[in-house]
């Protein structure tokens, strides 16, 4: 069917082209969203830069039109020529070993075979690129005798690895557009080549040497059928994805998809090609979002480009969908469709699984640490035992449907055995829909997790840069928390608008700090010496963080493009119930004080709010006064988190005095959110957990939130 054709049938409303034979055509920029192109045959096809979200290429037939292979491999063969001619040459420079007329050329005969064989080994262990460097360095190290010899040996490697080079690569381009019978041709074709150019150097040499014809000859033929054997094995070694010929297969492989289908910047969001062929397809700059390649043919023969499917380990997944107990941490997993994969007991720490499809995944005992996961389907996974310590979701993280026993909040370690169950009760387990109420306060903040800080200041400056970068994302730090006993590792949690994306904000930031990181100390003075008092100020909040576990921040978030600070004061408490000094700027005020102080401080806050006007009906005065004794006499909570929810308690009780009053919502909205992520960790029997449940929505009501 004529491309022509489809388009006028598309735009009619036909969506089904299954089994249509769609070879050669063009569909360049074109919108075929949701077309069944199943079972169809589209080799040679052009998609470039077509919207092709929802279609259907299940079974599909991509790659190479007839003619197109057929100049491939002649193209091939030509390349075995040449590396025949090359290999030759260099079998014959050996056969200088028999040249009885010249000692310099029995030196350099030997000297070139032991070089030769030092340089194949090299390219066998090592690759190709290492074994010409190594050999070049054996040429200058045997180079010191006079003349001729050296020469000799220099002509022997070098026509040796353009040999190996252009033999390697015509085996590997014979396999990426055909296969074994194609390679075997090649390799008879280079193999002859290289005997006659072996024998006749070699003949050549001998009759120099008045006689020795018959053994220069066949030590010229061995040299020659090894030399080409090698290339041939190095250019299959490459197709099958060793790491250490990556440049050949990438090579070969560019070649091989020349005139094949081309999805080149085409939008691939959501399509499927299950079981189809993708042999010689071109993938570069090509949107692949929760794109399915279940039981895909050939897929290690693409040109991925940038692209997830570059990655051997993670082509494989997305064919298998097997990837138990395997490590994928810090891998790049955006958009990935693993629906249905068993990936229990795998790693994913520090990898970035956002916007992937992981419906009904087996993810338990996985390691989620540092894992984002913005606009991540997890609908109806498994996450038993599963490690969410600091994991990226977001209120866009689908968690319906979830299957969960209990999580770990911590990695286990040597310095922190405690993995913190959730439950806590180990004998206890989450109903049915409970784990998706539980994890509900962690998802509404962007976490900045850094695994060590070198120099706070890099943070202070890419938060604002962000703030910056990105107003309408209304960023505001909510806490700066100390990570980990004994570790330089600091959390930064952010607020944002509904409508953000962290995930773009997340990758933003970090690649902001990761350049400010590669600054030189005079560069970074100089942009410290442009930047105002606000990063100087978040410079000594993530410092405190560092030097005292459990800093929190409140007061801190973006108006327009700049950060400034609430009306408010700053309020920071420290683990051990110090004062933090030195780090208020004019107009702020920073103050620490033990559980009694705070206590007494909260009630005065709160006295000073009015009397509910309806006796029978609590105002939130005497919602907060219920809250307040709540804290004070829960049992489960320690002194430092005592201080920190009657901190949260004061700020709601400051903001109730007005609490229409924008400024004094965004506060309550703050404090609440902080409440959540501590009072959520007791046990669901805890007397503060129960007084929580029912308080929080009230309080909220009365701010309007």
């Amino acid at each position: 069917m004529k491309a022509s054709e489809v388009l006028k049938r598309y735009a009619a409303g036909r969506r089904d082209f299954s089994g249509e034979n769609l070879r050669g055509q063009s569909f360049k920029g074109k919108n075929l969203s949701g077309a069944d192109f199943s079972e169809a045959d589209i080799r040679g096809a052009n998609f470039t830069k077509a919207k092709l979200t929802g279609a259907n290429f299940s079974g599909a037939k991509a790659g190479l039109q007839k003619r197109w292979v057929a100049a491939l491999v002649i193209s091939s063969w030509i390349l075995a020529g040449l590396s025949g001619i090359f290999t030759g040459f260099a079998g014959g420079f050996v056969a200088y070993i028999f040249d009885s007329s010249s000692t310099a050329n029995v030196i350099a005969g030997w000297v070139s075979l032991i070089t030769l064989a030092v340089f194949f080994f090299i390219i066998l262990r090592k690759g190709l690129i290492a074994g010409a460097g190594t050999a070049a360095g054996a040429v200058g190290g045997v180079g010191a005798f006079a003349g001729t010899g050296a020469i000799t040996v220099a002509l022997a490697v070098a026509v040796a690895g353009a040999g190996a080079v252009v033999g390697a690569f015509a085996g590997a381009l014979a396999v990426a557009v055909v296969g074994a019978v194609t390679v075997a041709l090649a390799v008879t074709v280079t193999v002859v080549i290289a005997v006659v150019g072996a024998v006749t150097v070699a003949l050549a040499v001998a009759v120099a040497g008045a006689g020795g014809e018959a053994v220069a000859g066949t030590f010229a033929f061995t040299i020659a059928v090894a030399a080409t054997l090698f290339s041939a094995y190095i250019g299959w070694r490459a197709i099958r994805g060793d790491e250490r010929d990556a440049w050949i297969r990438g090579v070969a492989i560019a070649f091989a998809a020349t005139g094949g289908t081309n999805f080149r910047r085409a939008d691939l969001t959501d399509a499927n090609f299950t079981s189809a062929t993708l042999k010689s397809t071109d993938l570069r700059q090509t949107t692949l979002t929760r794109t399915c390649f279940h039981q895909t043919q050939k897929l290690d023969r693409v040109r991925p480009g940038m692209t997830y499917i570059k990655d051997t380990q993670v082509r494989q997944l997305l064919i298998t969908r097997q990837g138990q107990a395997q490590n994928f941490d810090r891998k790049n997993l955006r958009g990935v469709n693993l629906q249905g994969a068993n990936l229990a007991d795998a790693s994913f720490i520090g990898a970035d699984l956002s916007e992937a499809n992981l419906q009904d995944t087996d993810l338990s005992r996985a390691k989620l640490v540092q894992t984002q996961l913005d606009y991540t389907d997890l609908t109806g996974a498994t996450l038993t035992g599963a490690c969410i310590e600091d994991w990226g979701i977001t209120p866009e993280t689908q968690l319906n449907g979830i299957k969960c026993d209990y999580v770990f909040m911590r990695l286990e370690d040597k310095l922190d055995p405690n993995p913190h169950r959730k439950p806590d009760d180990w004998n206890k387990n989450f109903e049915d829909g409970e784990f998706a109420d539980f994890i509900a306060p962690m998802v509404q903040t962007l976490d900045l997790y850094h695994n060590q800080v070198d120099d706070p200041r890099l943070i202070a400056i890419a938060f604002q840069q962000l703030t910056e970068t990105h107003p309408d994302a209304e960023l505001d730090i909510v806490s700066i928390e100390k990570r980990g006993k004994h570790r330089d590792k600091v959390l930064i949690r952010a607020e944002t608008s509904p409508q953000a994306n962290r995930s773009e904000l997340h990758h933003d930031y970090f690649t902001t700090y990761n350049d400010l990181q590669a600054l030189s100390p005079a560069a970074l003075q100089q942009l410290l010496a442009e930047k105002d008092g606000q990063v100087k100020r978040l410079t000594g909040l993530v410092e405190a963080a560092i030097k005292r576990p459990g800093i929190y921040a409140q007061t801190y978030y973006s108006q327009g493009d700049t950060m400034s600070e609430s009306k408010g004061n700053i309020s920071i408490t420290s683990g051990d119930g110090s004062k933090i000094s030195g780090l208020a700027g004019a107009g702020e005020s920073i103050t620490g004080s033990a559980i009694g102080e705070i206590s007494g401080t909260v009630s005065v806050a709160i006295n000073e709010l009015p009397e509910s006007p309806e006796p029978d009906k609590p105002g939130i005065k005497e919602l907060l006064a219920q809250l307040q004794a709540a804290i004070e006499a829960e049992s489960n909570l320690d002194e430092d988190d005592k201080a920190e929810a009657l901190e949260q308690v004061k700020l709601l009780a400051d903001a109730g005095k007005n609490p229409q009053e924008k400024g004094n919502q965004k506060m309550a909205k703050r404090a609440t959110t902080m409440l959540k992520g501590i009072i959520v960790g007791l046990p669901t029997a805890a007397t503060l957990f129960e007084a929580w449940n029912k308080l929080q929505p009230l309080i909220t009501k009365l701010f309007g939130l």
